[in-house]
């Protein structure tokens, strides 16, 4: 079977994101996901579970699975909010706070890893054309 040079394309990046997802999580112990959350509630305290799910962009169920994850881990905390006991509020541990860095370190050694070989020409324009890969499925209606 011969695939267009679109689907192709198509094909490319899913395989990219799906191995990347992958070998993201086995390098730094950590997925995307969660490594956001925790970065996200590195930026500020009192974060509900709402708003971290509204910040990070992903479904109710994914944000209570992935806290539950980081709670068990220790990395974070869930109390109750003093104002409406319904809501709980998210917190860094000390140990989430120090995992950040970690992290975000090994993160950025996957990152350059992905890249090497690519001038800085090429960065350039490999991100303007996933930029408009971006907008063009954001565009798209359905």
């Amino acid at each position: 079977m011969k695939f267009s040079e679109e689907e192709l394309i198509t094909r490319y990046l899913f395989e990219l994101n799906k191995q990347y997802m992958s070998k993201f999580e086995q390098c730094t112990g950590i997925s995307r996901t969660r490594l956001e959350i925790l970065r996200t509630l590195s930026k500020g305290d009192n974060f509900s579970q709402r708003e971290l799910q509204n910040k990070v962009n992903i479904d109710p169920a994914a944000i209570t699975r992935h806290l539950k994850q980081l709670e068990e881990q220790g990395m974070i905390v869930r109390r109750k909010n003093p104002d409406d006991n319904r809501f709980s509020l998210v917190h860094l541990t000390e140990k989430g706070k120090r995992g950040i860095g970690t992290f975000c370190e090994e993160k950025e050694r996957v990152t350059a890893d992905i890249l090497n070989g690519f001038s800085d020409q090429e960065k350039k324009l490999l991100l303007c054309m996933l930029k408009r890969l971006l907008e063009n499925v954001n565009q798209i209606n359905g």
